[in-house]
């Protein structure tokens, strides 16, 4: 009982709890939206909506460098230099409010081109991409601040954070939803991140004077510089990733129509639901891990343990969810998406191999196998793009699924073969 109490007591333990409550919080959340999105805007809405956030993914990456794993590992290192701090804190503040606003000036003005691109020209949302304009810097300071936060080791104030701009996103997504259908989805996309620079500001300042050490004579161009080498792997993946599932359901709604490839979206989000958990897993446990392993036999039995016991769970998991399929379409979307369930098969053999080699993924970042990374990762974008071209024109929307099972299962191979010291 009282060793129970000891590790109940512990700074792991209660920062665990609180990032599961929060995983789980936004699991829930993400569940709430998904049903009143599928209410009121439908399967064409759903799609749209798809649009905007793979659009946004790359944008926000672009407009934050890639840099936030680099700051926490710099403001980690200096936060007891207080002049390197200050210079840190003052070099990627400029940098990052100059990119944002020259994005945003690119994004005002030509709000048209950018409706056509991501909505086509059926649509016209070009006020959404305005807003966006004014919105972006207010978020890109805030993925600064809240790096910051994270170097300091304040976890918990970085996950009261998550936990409020969840419930943030909720209140904005039902208001608006309700208010404007379609156009009020996607204007809360892009309002929400922005409002969150307000909560994230107020839990910085109360641990450093923040705006006392913005000066324009502490910027420094050697912090630039160390910082670019971490953000290649981030800009690539958070890029390049969103930019072809953007061009995918494109030929989708071009081929198929926008309906269909609303249900593709709302197979992506159930999936994106229960994958949470596992990234959560990789990423708080299995990571350090790997980081730390010194040779290829610790580095074995860490791939193992997740193989042993991680991925065994999960696919029973998914057993649960193939099977109770039509409950859960009904639950969390409305009876109009039932052609969803005709392409859980296929995605959920997918999701397998994706967890199977996302343990082996981690390993790239865990050892900085920075090339080695890119060239897969575009390897395995270039796969999925071109054979979703060619499934869908034999196997209509279930193609887009299948190609996606295939990719998973040739990146898990090539990962095997690349690792095979490390796995065998």
């Amino acid at each position: 009982m009282n060793s129970f109490k000891k590790i109940t007591q512990t700074t792991l333990f209660k920062v665990s709890s609180l990032n599961s409550f929060s995983v789980g919080l936004k699991i829930g959340i993400g569940l709430i939206t998904s049903k009143i999105l599928a209410v009121f805007v439908g399967p064409g809405g759903m799609a749209l909506v798809g649009n905007l956030r793979n659009f946004l993914t790359s944008l926000e990456s672009i407009s934050t460098l890639g840099f936030q794993n680099g700051i926490v590992k710099y403001v980690a290192e200096n936060q007891r230099n207080k002049s390197e701090f200050q210079k840190i804190l003052a070099t990627v503040f400029i940098c990052l409010v100059t990119v944002a606003i020259v994005l945003s000036l690119i994004l005002f003005f030509f709000a048209t081109f950018w409706n056509e691109k991501i909505f086509n020209n059926h649509f016209d949302f070009s006020l959404v991409f305005k807003v966006l304009a004014l919105a972006l810097p207010w978020y890109a300071v805030s993925v600064f601040l809240l790096a910051v936060l994270n170097g300091l080791s304040q976890f918990k104030k970085v996950i009261w954070i998550n936990i409020i701009g969840n419930l943030i996103g909720l209140l904005a997504s039902v208001f608006m939803i309700l208010q404007f259908k379609t156009l009020g989805a996607l204007l809360a996309i892009v309002i929400t991140p922005a409002l969150l620079f307000f909560v994230t500001f107020y839990f910085v300042n109360k641990e450093i004077n923040f705006f006392g050490s913005i000066r324009l004579h502490l910027f420094d161009f050697r912090i630039i510089k160390n910082l670019s080498s971490y953000s290649l792997m981030a800009l690539v993946s958070s890029v390049l990733g969103p930019i072809i599932f953007l061009a995918i359901r494109s030929n989708v709604i071009k081929s198929l129509g926008i309906d269909q490839a609303g249900f593709w979206e709302t197979m992506t989000r159930i999936s994106s639901y229960y994958l949470m958990f596992i990234s959560t897993i990789l990423t708080v446990y299995f990571l350090p891990k790997l980081s730390v392993a010194q040779n290829n036999q610790e580095t074995k039995a860490i791939f193992w343990r997740f193989y042993k016991s991680i991925l065994p769970v999960f696919i029973l998991g998914l057993i649960v969810v193939y099977f109770g399929r039509f409950f859960i379409i009904q639950l969390l979307f409305t009876k109009e998406f039932l052609p969803v369930t005709t392409l859980f098969i296929w995605q959920l053999i997918g999701d397998i191999f994706k967890v199977a080699s996302l343990i082996l993924g981690y390993n790239f970042f865990a050892k900085k196998l920075t090339k080695a990374f890119i060239f897969f990762e575009i390897f395995s974008l270039t796969l999925l793009y071109f054979s979703s071209l060619i499934f869908i024109k034999y196997f209509g929307l279930e193609g887009v699924v299948m190609a996606q099972a295939f990719d998973n299962l040739m990146y898990f191979i090539v990962l095997c073969l690349y690792f095979r010291k490390s796995l065998f």
